[in-house]
């Protein structure tokens, strides 16, 4: 019950942030003096309308996102003389950018506030956590360990717990505290925790010297470094070695971080620019995870970092309800904002971003043109983009199809 709450209301959320990027367009219209005829949500068959003034709001059966119906759009829409001097296009240009942007800014808007009510509630994802690399930090200590295990076991994916036979840690004996910067060990300079790491295995068993700062002053430290076994670095195979170790870890960053009604704001814009970068980055890596979409249709194991359908989303969104994960639901509605938000600015029709192109391309032909005493070319054949709108309509079709036929039997699910 609670999963089918959670997927309900998270199509839901996706639903009203459609309608709203629609309604960015109507009312940025309307503010210019534009003529806008319809706004729905939904499509197909209407199931409800009204008509305020000159425009007819309703709902229509499917509900798979929304429209708005602005005047003279384009060239190949027939006018009413009497909406001529309404028509977008005649319009300056600055105000049927504002009018095109307006979509994809009422996302980025709503994203900042989903993130900011998680970020004064859930807290929101730490950033420098999802892309910290343990290897590259600086070689801070996050812990002191009690012991060395030298005979490496995990249980539960993580190194056993200390037993009466290991012996004691070496850098706890020496008297290392967490949050100790170690700077050189055995003389060799240590600027990060991989060099950390690398001195003291590539050392013998036996006293070492350790330099390390705390509270601003340097100190020396002899630690007696102890055997034991560990996977070799950056080894796939896992392959076991004999290495020395001195009981020490790196410090991670905290995985969530929670803010005050004031600090919200900044934690929320920071996180948006973060989804903004990790955006452009899954769309540039898009091509190479189709082949495994396809074979994840086939029964293979599915990524959980590839491409997801809005249905896809819902079901994450009711799974994170019914394990009270409200952070993982929060998350990835803003995420999911952002991302439509800038996939709509992509320069191709029939995006916004296309007509955004198409517009300042007109002007700056136009402005050429001028310069050069030519007439002015006038606005572009839209005859001539149709096929390659239809192109496009047909590639994201396809993917969409893709990714929801995936989703449907072999979805990603937040317990893989």
């Amino acid at each position: 019950m609670i999963y089918a709450l959670g997927v309900l209301i998270f199509a839901v959320g996706i639903l009203v942030s459609v309608c709203l990027h629609e309604a960015g367009h109507l009312l940025t219209a309307k503010r210019f003096g534009m003529k806008a005829t319809h706004y729905f949500a939904g499509f197909g068959p209407t199931l409800w309308s009204v008509r305020r003034g000159e425009t007819e709001y309703g709902v229509k059966a499917i509900p798979a996102g929304g429209f708005v119906k602005i005047v003279g759009m384009t060239p190949l829409e027939e006018l009413d003389p009497a909406d001529q001097e309404r028509a977008f296009w005649r319009f300056p240009l600055w105000q049927r950018t504002i009018v095109l942007v307006s979509g994809s800014a009422t996302h980025f808007l709503l994203a900042l506030v989903i993130f900011y009510f998680a970020a004064i509630t859930t807290g929101l994802p730490n950033p420098a956590a999802q892309t910290f690399d343990p290897r590259a930090a600086t070689p801070v200590i996050g812990q002191v360990t009690d012991c060395v295990v030298q005979k490496y076991q995990l249980v539960n994916g993580d190194l056993r717990a200390c037993r009466a036979t290991d012996p004691a840690g070496p850098a706890k004996v020496a008297g290392l505290r967490n949050g100790d910067r170690i700077v050189a060990i055995g003389g060799t300079p240590v600027p990060t925790y991989g060099d950390v790491v690398d001195t003291v295995r590539a050392s013998r068993p036996g006293p070492v010297d350790v330099v390390y700062i705390r509270d601003g002053a340097r100190h020396t430290a002899t630690v007696d470094l102890v055997s034991s076994q560990r996977p070799k670095v950056d080894d796939p195979t896992g392959k076991l070695s004999t290495v020395s170790a001195m009981g020490v870890q790196v410090r991670f960053p905290r995985t969530i971080l929670h803010s005050s009604a004031i600090g919200g704001v900044g934690a929320a814009t920071d996180y948006t620019g973060f989804n903004i970068t990790q955006t452009f980055k899954a769309l540039a890596s898009f091509p190479s995870k189709i082949p495994n979409l396809i074979d994840a249709i086939g029964g293979q194991k599915r990524d959980t970092n590839g491409p997801i359908s809005v249905v896809g989303a819902s079901r994450v969104g009711g799974e994170a309800a019914q394990q009270k994960l409200p952070i993982v639901f929060l998350t990835l509605l803003g995420g999911l904002n952002v991302f439509i938000g800038i996939f709509n600015l992509f320069p191709l029709l029939p995006l916004d971003g296309g007509h955004v192109a198409i517009a300042w391309y007109e002007r700056a032909r136009s402005w050429l043109a001028a310069r050069r005493g030519l007439a002015d070319p006038g606005r572009v054949d839209y005859n001539k983009l149709l096929p390659l709108t239809y192109l496009v309509i047909l590639l994201f079709g396809g993917l969409t199809v893709l990714t929801l036929t995936a989703d449907i039997v072999n979805p990603i699910s937040i317990r893989q």
